[in-house]
């Protein structure tokens, strides 16, 4: 026999060989969860804005699934997410079949030392969240003359509106206040979204912090009119510019120290954890390996993106599980950020820079 025929002998013949284990892999993925029931536990009520995204989600999720498995959604509210994180980290059985889904507050509440965090944010396994964007925008009325970020400085007492203490409005706002230099603002709260935009409009605030799409969309009469004056933004991640925004100065230009600048990188990571889906400690690396395969081709799949739009309202910003590990590992947990962070949530005046 040649050299050339025994060569492709050899490589024919190793063909049978690799489909035979790739069609093992193929047959042990499916065979795993084939006839099997997920069920996705919920740290929210049922007709949230969370469920929504889930529910977009679900079926998306079986189709990529191999063996597509039936899933089923249970609903454990309580502390902002922590009673069902706590339940997937403590109660549930790492066998890949329960996976948790937890809002926004899922690393800052681990964080910030939040009461009843029971759960370890290193030991969670990550698959992914749908959306991992943001872009958060001061505005203030025109009427109020506060045309530049130097009149802002300069005038004391600019009302900031916000709906309660400690909602991210209210956090977001005092935030740009603190790092713009705001002289002695007054913070406003109260209100819902929509009431803010009425206050705004009668003059009894000032200004808000506001979602850049939001703005676009429920406020375009006012922006059109030129009734409005937006001042500055923050991108979340940094760096994805804004269509429309992206010659506005971005937040992390105004800061003054590394201590600023860390803050500004916790709350980027904070918000874009978005709501992820997590699996407990412990899970087999083969089912880690399905689950994150298939949210990855989920996010992937662009009938997945046309039914996520027509559900939720917007496009998913999807964030994959192993980009959710590099970010844990980046995030600023000094004490001396998380009582800045405190500061700046709580009412009373700004902290001293």
């Amino acid at each position: 026999m040649t050299s050339k025929k025994r060569r492709l002998t050899l490589a024919f013949g190793a063909l049978p060989i690799s489909f035979l284990l790739f069609s093992s892999y193929a047959l042990s993925q499916t065979a795993f969860y084939q006839g099997k029931t997920i069920t996705i536990i919920q740290g929210t009520e049922a007709g949230g804005s969370s469920d929504v995204m889930t529910r977009a989600m679900l079926p998306y999720l079986k189709k990529h699934i191999p063996g597509e498995p039936t899933i089923i959604s249970e609903y454990m509210p309580g502390g902002g997410g922590i009673k069902a994180a706590n339940h997937i980290y403590k109660n549930v059985r790492p066998d890949g079949l329960t996976i948790g889904r937890i809002g926004g507050g899922l690393v800052a509440n681990a964080v910030l030392g939040a009461k009843g965090v029971l759960y370890d944010l290193n030991k969670l396994i990550y698959l992914g969240s749908p959306h991992s964007t943001y872009h958060w925008v001061f505005i203030t009325r025109r009427d109020a003359g506060l045309k530049n970020l130097d009149m802002l400085r300069s005038t004391p007492g600019v009302r900031v509106g916000a709906q309660a203490v400690g909602h991210s409005n209210y956090f977001v706002g005092r935030l740009f206040a603190y790092l713009i230099g705001f002289k002695d603002p007054k913070f406003v709260v109260g209100y819902s979204g929509t009431e803010l935009d009425l206050a705004l409009i009668k003059g009894e605030v000032d200004g808000r912090i506001n979602n850049a799409d939001t703005l676009m969309i429920r406020n375009a009469d006012l922006l059109a009119k030129g009734a409005l004056d937006i001042h500055a933004i923050m991108e979340v991640p940094k760096g994805l510019k804004q269509p429309g925004f992206d010659r506005l100065p971005e937040i992390e230009e105004l800061v003054q120290s590394e201590r600023e600048r860390k803050l500004l990188a916790m709350i980027r990571i904070f918000r874009q954890f978005g709501t992820p889906s997590i699996l407990p400690a412990g899970t087999p690396r083969e089912q880690v390996k399905i689950l994150r395969e298939a949210t990855a081709n989920m996010f992937k799949d662009p009938d997945f993106h046309k039914d996520y739009k027509k559900f939720v309202g917007e496009e998913p910003t999807p964030l994959l599980g192993e980009e959710m590990e590099r970010a844990l590992k980046e995030l600023p947990r000094d004490s001396e950020i998380v009582e800045l962070f405190k500061k700046l949530n709580a009412a009373g005046p700004l902290p001293a820079r």
